[in-house]
């Protein structure tokens, strides 16, 4: 898959779509890292907070309500 970037110049509004070049490939690939270790991360800390308010025994609600 050809990922296409598409520059503007702001001025005159002409508009010019290319091939990404190995730079920008390579950030792609770094932010799309970056993205699922975030996606991981909020997964684990959303299992780890409903397996707590489990072993309290209390609802999302209850807690809410003990923490405000």
């Amino acid at each position: 898959m050809t990922h296409k970037v598409t520059d503007i110049n702001g001025i005159t509004g002409e508009q010019v779509v290319r091939d990404m070049n190995a730079d920008e490939l390579a950030q792609l690939e770094l932010d799309k890292a970056s993205a699922t270790a975030r996606a991981t991360a909020a997964a684990a800390r959303t299992a780890a907070r409903e397996a707590l308010l489990t072993r309290l025994g209390i609802t999302d609600e209850e807690a809410r309500m003990l923490l405000s």
